[in-house]
């Protein structure tokens, strides 16, 4: 099948309409159950005020893009493998937030727990690239169309971009609309790599574009739900997943810098305040507060201010992101 512009258009526009429908639907549902997110008191006193808003409301998102992927692409091995890598990190999600929120344990499942699940959800994702043959050389952004073949450090590479990408996702996700958007923009741009090169992957990642567009009606500030780690750790996996398929996980550290920085940041703290606390006995912190969407706001910006700069920042290095492929098209 060829896939172009029109497809990802409509698939868009299925996925947005869907968002757009299940939204109204499920967060009373949500509500109704209690489902509410459970703020911790050690984060940024503003967000107590978020107490109790339905957490979860990644199932929008999921539903959206698979109903409008399903409907328009032919389902190929590619769009299979990206739509387990997307489910099987949401599932994980779902589980962490079914435990914050039934459970009521604010942290949700253990540190060994969630990296156990992971790294199981990155191995299968690995041992299907093989069954479904996907070519695994990797583009050299600015390179003049060079692409490398890391033989047998792949599998290792491949898991490291998953893990850091699909944690960076989660990381993100702490303020009104700040993964919606910022993912957003993310999904275009590996939009635009798939329509260039008529991709499989072209009706799921305009689909993943149109139902966080419509997810941002309900999740932008103030915040009527948020997506929760189900939400967060499956677009993490989406993102990832497509970076993969499409031979571009370099990319990922140019147009999803803001991931980089937000995990970076949590590693940053919990590194330095444990290195000062061992020689001094008293752990100092290298920022206000991490992940650093949060250290912004301790210096008194404005939520939407660090959302919409968030935004900017992503904007400008897909740009970058189109000019260090360009020569490829």
């Amino acid at each position: 099948m060829y896939y172009n512009l029109n497809t990802a258009i409509f698939a868009a526009l299925m996925a947005f309409g869907a968002s757009i429908v299940l939204g109204p639907i499920l967060i009373p549902i949500l509500r109704r159950l209690k489902f509410g997110q459970n703020v911790r008191n050690d984060g940024p006193q503003s967000h107590l005020s978020k107490s109790g808003v339905p957490t979860m409301g990644g199932i929008v998102i999921i539903a959206a893009i698979l109903i409008a992927s399903a409907l328009f692409s032919t389902w190929s091995g590619e769009w299979f493998l990206l739509m387990y890598s997307m489910l099987s990190f949401g599932l994980i999600g779902f589980f962490d937030d079914y435990i914050k929120v039934v459970k009521k344990r604010s942290l949700g499942l253990r540190a060994w727990q969630k990296f156990s699940m992971q790294v199981a959800a990155a191995v299968g994702f690995i041992l299907l690239l093989d069954f479904y043959n996907i070519d695994l050389t990797i583009y050299v952004p600015f390179s003049g169309g060079v692409f490398i073949d890391l033989r047998w450090f792949t599998p290792i590479f491949l898991f490291i971009v998953m893990g850091g990408t699909v944690n960076g996702a989660n990381f993100t996700d702490g303020l009104d609309g700040l993964a919606s958007g910022v993912t957003m923009l993310i999904c275009i741009f590996f939009l635009y790599i798939a329509i260039a090169t008529h991709s499989s992957l072209t009706p799921a990642l305009g689909a993943a574009a149109g139902a966080l567009l419509g997810f941002l009606l309900f999740n932008s500030y103030p915040a009527r739900v948020f997506m929760g780690d189900t939400g967060s750790l499956a677009l993490g996996g989406l993102v990832a997943g497509a970076a993969i398929i499409l031979q571009m996980p370099l990319l990922i550290p140019i147009v999803a810098f803001v991931y980089l920085a937000e995990v970076i940041s949590v590693v940053l703290q919990v590194g330095w305040f444990k290195i000062t606390k061992r020689k001094t006995g008293t752990g100092r912190r290298l920022f206000k507060m991490a992940p650093i969407h949060h250290h912004f706001e301790m210096m008194n910006w404005a939520e939407t201010k660090v959302v919409a700069v968030f935004y900017i920042v992503t904007a400008v290095l897909c740009a970058i992101g189109f000019i260090a492929v360009a020569d490829l098209f």
